[in-house]
């Protein structure tokens, strides 16, 4: 089974939409589990302080080693991923998604504050994600995004295995633009080629938008994808 341990300082957040839809049904089905841990349980004063004031000065608090130190140690005694929502870290990608979809889950900690504290992330060994080049009030919302993104990939949990081999990124592409009834929607027609039963017709045609709407809009999508390597001609 996929688990997902999330560590954070208000795990009431959790499942939230996770419990919802795919996610939500998969999750019952025991497809996958999720485990919320609370940070503050780790704290060793009777306030539950998680955070103290910045070395060197300056706004804000950080979120002290020693207290998620002990809350990763009690929770990831095992081989899986430990992964630091974090707006400095590698952008996470589709690719990222489907290997951790294939491993044993992920360890997810939610920073809050001004960050954390550097020392722990190098003694525990953290993985910095980031889901976009902005700063959100913490991590939690980012690890809804990161975990949503691998449950649907697990096995039995999308009803079609071919809907995530032709969606967004999967080959490099942003997807095609998708139709469906009514056949004419306030004057705008369905495009004919959708509509012939020509296969080999629609399949080039949605290549072609693919490509087109990828170059348009990623052009640093674009530019990988001219510069993939080529499969070697047999």
């Amino acid at each position: 089974m996929w688990r997902a341990s999330v560590l954070t300082i208000f795990p009431e957040m959790f499942p939230g939409p996770l419990g919802l839809s795919l996610a939500g049904k998969a999750l019952a089905a025991g497809l996958w589990s999720l485990d919320p841990v609370d940070i503050r349980a780790h704290a060793a004063d009777r306030h539950r302080t998680v955070d103290d004031t910045t070395a060197g000065g300056g706004p804000g608090m950080v979120m002290k080693a020693d207290v998620l130190a002990r809350a990763i140690d009690a929770t990831a005694a095992d081989s899986r991923p430990r992964l630091l929502m974090s707006p400095r870290g590698a952008p996470l990608t589709q690719a990222r998604v489907q290997a951790l979809a294939k491993g044993e889950g992920a360890v997810v900690i939610c920073g809050r504050f001004e960050g954390i504290d550097e020392r722990v992330i190098a003694a525990r060994g953290l993985e910095e994600v980031s889901v976009g080049d902005y700063v959100l009030s913490g991590g939690e919302i980012a690890a809804l995004a990161l975990i949503d993104a691998c449950v649907r990939l697990l096995p039995g949990v999308m009803g079609k295995e071919a809907s995530g081999a032709e969606e967004s990124f999967a080959g490099g592409l942003l997807e095609y633009p998708q139709y469906t009834r009514p056949a004419v929607f306030e004057g705008q027609s369905i495009p004919e080629v959708l509509t012939g039963g020509d296969h080999a017709k629609v399949a080039a045609w949605r290549r072609e938008q693919a490509e087109k709407l990828t170059r348009e809009r990623r052009p640093d999508l674009w530019a990988a994808y001219r510069n993939r390597p080529k499969a070697p001609k047999s």
